[in-house]
């Protein structure tokens, strides 16, 4: 059952989009409420990242209805969505390879004008390895510890609502379960969560409710334990049995 409208920070109606001529998704409806986790799975080239990028602004041929917190946000960019509470984990683990730790972390502040001593200890707080590194050139860091430089980095938004793409993507085993787990806790810290994630089988286990998209549609939307034990979801990407 719906909660009330109150609780939902963002509400995606009827989103087509295209690159260039090419239309990568088709009238995708979607919403993520106030302190969830949610997903989106599907197989390469569904358009799952093209939503995330919607979503920031990033994508400029598109037509429908973005909002967040009831506001229409689909003519904003970037730097006006960071304002209002919006950020992003790209894809790649992208950080400034020549600047230290602290510097790529600060970077993400970039559009607030007051203290951010007590965020940047947060970030530290939450992983405390940058802390040790905090004075090392991001370059430096091993892969997984990058991915943790541009989580933190996003966290310096003060972030009503993170977007996450494909945040284990080319890890270890072990850096992957790290990472899951920061997620996690971040998310139980009352932060929301809109998450792309190629491991289909983790992110449903972990997600509030999971929405899968096929050829840039909706396909299936549920729970996400619940899709875990669909024998359609488990025959189509899953690879078998959960």
């Amino acid at each position: 059952m719906l909660k009330p409208s109150k609780d939902i920070v963002l509400k995606i109606s009827n989103l087509s989009s295209w690159y260039g001529k090419v239309q990568i998704l088709h009238e995708v409806d979607m919403h993520v409420k106030k302190g969830e986790l949610v997903s989106i799975i599907g197989p390469n080239g569904a358009g799952k990242s093209t939503i995330l990028k919607n979503i920031f602004g990033i994508i400029k041929k598109r037509k429908g209805n973005i909002k967040f917190l009831k506001k229409e946000i689909i003519t904003m960019q970037p730097e006006e969505l960071a304002k209002i509470g919006i950020a992003i984990v790209p894809q790649g683990r992208s950080v400034f390879p020549s600047l230290t730790v602290e510097e790529n972390l600060v970077i993400g502040a970039y559009t607030r004008s007051d203290n951010i001593k007590k965020d940047l200890e947060y970030v530290y707080d939450k992983f405390p390895v940058l802390k040790e590194r905090r004075n090392q050139p991001a370059k430096l860091l091993s892969g997984g510890e990058q991915q943790m430089v541009s989580m933190g980095r996003s966290l310096m938004v003060k972030p009503k609502l993170l977007l996450l793409d494909e945040p284990t993507l080319g890890l270890s085993p072990s850096m992957k379960k790290l990472i899951f787990d920061k997620i996690i806790e971040l998310n139980k810290s009352g932060l929301t969560i809109l998450m792309v994630e190629q491991n289909a089988r983790m992110s449903l286990k972990l997600s509030d409710r999971a929405y899968v998209l096929e050829l840039g549609r909706n396909r299936y939307v549920g729970k996400g334990k619940t899709l875990l034990k669909d024998k359609r979801i488990q025959h189509l990407y899953l690879g078998g049995v959960a």
